[in-house]
């Protein structure tokens, strides 16, 4: 039974990383039609849907102890949201200028970007994983987007950028998430993220229904599958699964969007690209996995 639980959490979690890694394609194609901020306002407020029965079903099984009012609540959703509407309005027009692929395994360093962010709260669990796994990341970023001539896509820098800000936020929805609770601080960050991206859209784009409804796929996916279930998947997922398992399906993420970008959009890599995203990759294990290979061998 356990094995059983384990092997649908290991399921559960490629899935995720396969709708997650594949929405980079479709935040792409649905740049034809729309605005990154109207793509992205759409797609945040229409990713809370698959959330909302959850976040009523928990209300009534175990209310929650902190008032919607309290101070918590408001600066911890409000701080969360407006860092994931820099995030992900950074990495969408990033995505405009650059590739799936790239978009994909340079959105990734957040993963070694974390860790290394943890310092600036004087966190002490640093370890050789996590500097192994930093130097592999910078090395691979070179090859990847910097190229003979020394010159860098400005989608490549923006992406990497939006990088950090992922990297920021999944530290501060970490603090707050236990004090609020993971449903309720989603359903709220990301109603703020999709108001704040249609406030953006309004001033900046020409927002039109039409445009909306050509990008109808793409943002349905971008907002229903990507933001919604994906995030419910793992949130079950990582009830069961062990930690090794979860960190490597996770970082499938990149494979699944550079996969997608060459057989959805024709996009290609040169070797000295793949070069990179292969130390990129190798980065992100070493980071996420070296403390628990430390651990079991001990």
């Amino acid at each position: 039974m356990e094995k059983a639980r384990t092997w649908e959490a290991d399921l559960m979690l490629l899935i995720t990383a396969m709708i997650w890694g594949l929405a980079f394609v479709a935040q792409r194609v649905g740049m034809k039609y729309v605005g990154p901020f109207t793509f992205n306002g759409v797609r945040f407020l229409l990713g809370c849907l698959p959330l909302l029965p959850i976040l009523l079903r928990n209300r009534v099984k175990r209310p929650p102890s902190i008032p919607f009012k309290s101070k918590t609540v408001i600066l911890g959703s409000a701080v969360t949201g407006c860092i994931l509407f820099l995030g992900a309005s950074l990495q969408q027009i990033g995505i405009v200028y650059t590739t799936a692929g790239k978009a994909g395994f340079i959105t990734g360093l957040y993963v070694v970007i974390v860790p290394m962010l943890g310092l600036l709260w004087h966190d002490r669990s640093t370890h050789a994983g996590m500097w192994m796994g930093a130097f592999l990341a910078a090395v691979g970023m070179y090859f990847l987007s910097v190229t003979r001539s020394f010159t860098v896509s400005w989608g490549d820098l923006l992406v990497f950028f939006s990088a950090f800000l992922w990297a920021g936020h999944v530290q501060l929805a970490g603090w707050f998430s236990p004090r609020i609770g993971a449903t309720r601080l989603a359903v709220i960050q990301y109603i703020i993220c999709g108001v704040l991206s249609l406030i953006a859209a309004f001033l900046t784009e020409n927002v039109s229904l039409s445009g909306i409804y050509q990008a109808t796929i793409p943002i349905l996916y971008g907002g229903l599958l990507s933001v919604g279930v994906a995030y419910t998947l793992q949130l079950v997922a990582q009830k069961s699964a062990p930690a090794a398992h979860a960190a490597i399906l996770m970082s499938l993420e990149t494979v699944f969007a550079a996969l997608g970008g060459w057989l959805v959009l024709g996009e290609t890599l040169s070797m000295r690209a793949l070069f990179g995203c292969a130390l990129i990759l190798s980065g992100m294990f070493a980071s996420q996995l070296y403390p628990l290979i430390k651990k079991s061998a001990g």
